[in-house]
């Protein structure tokens, strides 16, 4: 089989030891099988997914930054969502509701029988034909992850604090047009100009409101009140305008279903 068409898995888990485990196990399972990724928190797996675009994410449920759970149903609402398996520890809360939804989970330490069994489902899923949208992730996902994570709350998000010499600007989340990533930091447009800051544009996603700040790209984090169209270049392109500006930001493929029409 070819680098091109192996099927590709990212891992995550905050503890070493579980981690290396479950890739020793699908390592000796389903040797062909690409690890693209092995995350230590929620956030980098968020992040590795955009990244890589694996076909698999193992997920365990309780990490900092973003919960598994809180990481699937971000990766539910990518364009082409991938197979989330989770894993976790005996006594979770989430145990009879992932049997009940016929949800892949496995429990730690992974068992090998347990994990074959879950590996053949997988292929099976793998190979049948693509579903309709919103219908890709085989069992209901989307429903149980309504059921068990709790309604999302806006956050009251702190003023953004940018250097500027000897001076610590403070900025209001509400006067951010938009955060860009730029090598080691990141980028804030706002209605009073430019800064840069030194936390990573994945960090920022935990602290603000997701209802107002709309990833949109890998890199790009904009403020929904200042969008002003979405244009589509093509069948795989399309970008968006902002509201008294001339610049043109990318919406990368996995995000372009934020803009549907209605």
């Amino acid at each position: 089989m070819s680098a091109k068409t192996r099927i590709t898995a990212l891992i995550a888990d905050d503890e070493e030891a579980p981690r290396e485990q479950l890739r020793a196990a699908l390592q000796r399972q389903w040797p062909e099988l690409q690890i693209v990724a092995a995350s230590e928190n929620g956030v980098d797996a968020w992040d590795d997914a955009l990244a890589h675009e694996p076909q698999l994410c193992f997920l365990d449920i309780r990490m900092p930054g973003l919960s598994g759970l809180e990481v699937a149903r971000r990766l539910a609402e990518l364009a082409e969502p991938p197979q989330v398996v989770f894993v976790t520890a005996y006594g979770d809360h989430a145990l009879q509701a992932f049997e009940a939804g016929a949800i892949d989970y496995l429990m730690k330490p992974v068992d090998e029988a347990r994990l074959a069994q879950c590996l053949a489902k997988l292929r099976a899923r793998l190979a049948a034909p693509s579903a309709a949208p919103g219908q890709s992730q085989g069992p209901d996902l989307q429903a149980l992850l309504q059921q068990l994570l709790p309604q999302a709350k806006p956050r009251q998000a702190r003023p953004i604090q940018a250097s500027l010499g000897r001076e610590i600007k403070l900025i209001a989340p509400e006067e951010v047009i938009y955060f860009e990533s730029d090598n080691r930091y990141t980028r804030v447009i706002h209605q009073g100009g430019e800064a840069l800051i030194r936390t990573p544009l994945k960090e920022l996603l935990t602290q603000l409101d997701e209802a107002q700040f709309w990833q949109v790209h890998r890199s790009v984090l904009v403020n929904s009140r200042c969008i002003a169209s979405a244009l589509r270049i093509d069948e795989n392109s399309m970008v968006i305008t902002l509201r008294g500006r001339e610049e043109k930001l990318p919406v990368s493929r996995q995000f372009q279903g934020l803009f549907k029409g209605q």
